[in-house]
């Protein structure tokens, strides 16, 4: 054996051709060796004692045999190896149906203490701190503005400049303050806003649950008697209840304005014709339709991204998948719950 550590796969090879009893390991030549020299031991060793092969090595140095004795005599830990096992295919469908049920489960779990939580604050007996209240206030509502405005601008000029293109071809270009304002009322001013924050704000709630999760400060308020429900998520769906139908106003109205940019840049119409127009179209059910959904999905997003953050995991990875989570379930559920929404809006006739 010369200076270079041979292969453990290429020696591996020749003894399989060879199919030899015994194997002599001479080291006349052997310069300086490292660990990769005692992992080929090692490695040699244990194929050699599986295939009944007589491995000498009385001609290595002392060092060299002491340190793969030692390796020897500490078994590997199975926990260590990642074992690769097929699972049928009704395994995993069965797999994943008791996931489900599980998450279920703990949904469920959630809401309900959520709800007693909100009983205790009707009574006066929920223990928060008012100075939090208004700091996530802060962070949801004024903190959301840049954003809000930017979207909310583009959404109305993208409603306006689409129904433009049609509405020209019969001459009806006035009618773009009607389709951008009951869209925008009714629709996309709630939705929009509620998907900003469930980008925003949710996947903040889960992060700063989640990190509390890991540092075992939920665990430090459950030991001193403080109901976790009550500290961190009553304030965080009660700032988001409050801040999301003011920001969906808001939204209507920068929409609105966004509108009103493709009309009268492209379809001359003056700003006095377009405000009438859209003063005309709508009324005051159509903004308490937008604020309604906005409150109902400002819970949504709330639920999602405490219970996101409250079931994290201890691991700092963990609190990535939490906020992953946090968002895609507050999308889902905002767009599951605009469409029945809009259904019994329709049927009831508001």
């Amino acid at each position: 054996m010369g200076n270079t550590v041979p292969g453990f796969q290429s020696v591996k090879q020749l003894l399989e051709k060879q199919n030899c009893e015994q194997l002599d390991l001479k080291s006349d030549n052997l310069g300086h060796w490292d660990s990769r020299f005692v992992v080929f031991l090692f490695d040699l060793e244990a194929y050699c004692k599986g295939q009944g092969i007589v491995l000498n090595m009385e001609q290595l140095p002392d060092s060299a045999q002491g340190l793969l004795h030692q390796a020897s005599a500490f078994p590997v830990r199975e926990s260590g190896q990642k074992v690769l096992h097929e699972t049928a295919l009704l395994v995993q469908i069965g797999q994943h149906a008791l996931g489900l049920y599980k998450q279920t489960q703990d949904m469920l779990a959630f809401v309900g203490e959520v709800c007693l939580s909100s009983l205790r604050l009707l009574r006066g007996k929920a223990c928060f701190r008012q100075r939090d209240l208004w700091l996530i206030m802060q962070e949801c509502g004024p903190g959301a503005l840049a954003i809000v405005t930017l979207i909310s601008l583009l959404v109305g000029l993208i409603l306006a400049f689409v129904g433009a293109m049609q509405l020209k071809i019969f001459g009806a270009q006035i009618y773009v303050a009607n389709l951008v304002g009951l869209g925008m009322a009714r629709e996309m001013g709630a939705m929009m806003t509620a998907i900003i924050m469930a980008g925003r704000t949710g996947a903040a709630f889960a992060s700063q649950l989640g990190s509390m999760r890991v540092n075992e400060e939920i665990d430090a308020l459950e030991t001193l008697g403080i109901s976790p429900i009550d500290f961190l998520v009553l304030p965080r769906m009660l700032a988001l209840i409050i801040m999301l139908p003011l920001l969906c106003l808001y939204a209507d109205l920068m929409g609105i304005l966004g509108g009103l940019l493709v009309s009268a840049t492209l379809l001359d119409i003056s700003v006095v014709e377009y405000f009438i127009q859209t003063k005309s179209a709508l009324d005051l059910n159509d903004f308490l339709t937008g604020l309604i959904k906005s409150s109902v999905f400002g819970v949504l997003v709330a639920l999602s991204g405490c219970l996101s953050g409250m079931q994290c995991g201890r691991s700092s990875s963990s609190v990535g998948d939490a906020a992953t989570a946090a968002v895609v379930a507050g999308i889902v559920s905002i767009v599951v719950a605009d469409a029945v929404l809009t259904v019994v809006y329709q049927i009831i006739g508001f």
